[in-house]
């Protein structure tokens, strides 16, 4: 095989190696996990919202429960002193009945707010709950889009695993100078090294015709010698 032909070969591999890497660096599965990701993001927002919601109701309806259940005691208390024969004056009578009818209507105020509290409550548990359910869908399908994913990354690995052993035993065989040149080149040209001539007249890397001087000089070099494109630098392969 000549330098050129090497040279033309590695820069194939090295090609074929960064539309490897690029194209596992942009899998679609990627996408789609940012996406969910984005999902879940915007789920565990509103779900805290409503939780805080929820929580504030939950303690207001405590709270009432709470001060009904108080009531509730008080008022079987003082019934018990009312009928419980210990109590004969008029007056305290009827300051004792007053006081009964006092904690009723306290009750049945502090009934109706623990209903309109649980009817608060309600929707809210059942969209918390439908909250939960999407939650556990996109964690399913985010787990779905990973499988995926790794399966994509490990066909690729292994398509790249063949490629950079097949560089490797190639870059063996070429002379030692000329790769450190390869190298040095590639690393200053963003990974484009070589050129070929098109229709035997036009640089594939800039895209730029060359002068008829130009051609013929290249047309009476040996195979071997390697040349640039006076245009954009790279090694050309005609």
């Amino acid at each position: 095989m000549t330098a050129l032909a090497a040279i033309a070969d590695l820069q194939d591999l090295d090609t074929r190696l960064d539309q490897l890497r690029h194209r596992r660096d942009h899998l679609a599965e990627r996408v789609e996990l940012a996406d969910l990701a984005a999902r879940a993001r915007t789920l565990a927002g509103g779900h805290a919202e409503v939780s805080a919601r929820h929580r504030e109701l939950v303690r207001d309806q405590k709270r009432h429960e709470d001060e009904l259940a108080g009531v509730e005691e008080k008022a079987s208390r003082e019934n018990d002193r009312l009928y419980g024969g210990t109590i004969t004056a008029p007056r305290e009578l009827e300051a004792l009945q007053a006081e009964i009818a006092s904690l009723a209507a306290r009750r049945r105020v502090l009934e109706d707010r623990v209903l309109e509290v649980m009817e608060q409550v309600e929707p809210l548990d059942a969209q918390l709950a439908a909250q939960e359910r999407e939650r556990q869908s996109l964690l399913a399908e985010a787990q779905q889009v990973q499988d995926r994913l790794a399966v994509a990354e490990a066909e690729l690995d292994a398509e790249t695993d063949g490629v950079t052993a097949a560089r490797a035993a190639l870059a063996a065989t070429m002379d030692a100078s000329l790769l450190a040149d390869y190298e040095a080149r590639r690393q200053r040209n963003g990974g484009v090294v070589v050129g070929r001539l098109r229709s035997g007249t036009t640089c594939s890397a800039c895209s730029l015709g060359l002068s008829a001087v130009d051609l013929d000089r290249i047309r009476n070099l040996d195979e071997d010698e390697l040349v640039d494109c006076p245009e954009c630098g790279v090694i050309l392969v005609r």
